[in-house]
């Protein structure tokens, strides 16, 4: 008798599953859980092979549900539950962690974390790019992408910078990245900012608080396979699931 089917019948049966209806029973779970968003597919074949090895040792080879005995019923389908999800907890945790969690460090010798961003590099001034510099990415990177927006833009986030297709090798960005179309530092592509124009635009608030300005980088497995001039949404969107490893900083400017 398979495991579903002790559902359907109406004495108490012993139900005897395998390690290989486990683990279809594990296949399931995972799959609702890859519906409700969870984007990779690395850590969910390792939840869903750990966690069939789980359930096994946890309730042997023999189940036994009488599904007339409601207080047993909601037992065992509790104790299933509660198995799952604590599996899923500490198997996502962990590789989340190992995959995806990975932090890279950013920094700017021009300013310093939560700090005043120079005239220099804003709309006031030059309005050149800060120096900015970054940890080594994980092993399995790809390409580089680096991101600038401001959140608290009255219109909604504002975007200031978006630049991809950077080799893993570039662990810096000098100052004055030439606002061009073309790509530079032999593959670099720089996308349009909310100024409609290519490359980097500084700071330039309205007069009043402080704004935060948020320089965001990510290591990706993948190249992103878009042309010069790419939005920011466009670059999010190619490269949603393949984020290895990401950080940021913030500066402030203000008039």
């Amino acid at each position: 008798m398979g495991c579903r089917e002790i559902w359907k019948n109406d004495s108490p049966k012993k139900c005897s599953c395998t390690f290989w209806q486990m683990q279809s029973l594990a296949k399931y779970c995972v799959i609702r859980l890859r519906r409700t968003g969870c984007p990779n597919t690395h850590i969910l074949k390792t939840v869903c092979s750990v966690l069939s090895s789980h359930l096994f040792l946890v309730f042997g080879s023999n189940l036994a549900f009488d599904p007339k005995n409601k207080k047993q019923m909601h037992f065992s389908g509790s104790l299933i539950f509660a198995t799952f999800f604590f599996s899923f907890l500490f198997l996502t945790g962990s590789n989340i962690t190992a995959e995806e969690g990975k932090t890279m460090q950013i920094k700017s010798t021009a300013f310093e974390e939560n700090g005043v961003i120079p005239k220099k590099y804003t709309c006031d001034g030059s309005d050149v790019s800060p120096p900015l510099s970054w940890t080594k990415p994980p092993s399995g990177t790809k390409s580089i992408a680096l991101i600038c927006d401001d959140p608290d833009a009255p219109v909604g986030t504002w975007v200031h910078w978006v630049l991809y297709g950077l080799s893993p090798e570039n662990t810096a960005l000098p100052e004055n990245v030439p606002v061009q179309k073309d790509s530079f530092m032999g593959v670099a592509k720089q996308g349009i900012n909310d100024f409609h124009r290519i490359g980097y635009g500084g700071p330039c608030p309205p007069k009043g608080p402080a704004h935060r300005y948020f320089f965001k980088i990510y290591a990706l497995d993948i190249e992103l396979n878009l042309p010069a001039g790419a939005t920011k949404k466009e670059v999010e969107k190619v490269m949603k699931g393949h984020i290895l490893a990401e950080g940021q900083m913030a500066g402030k400017y203000g008039r």
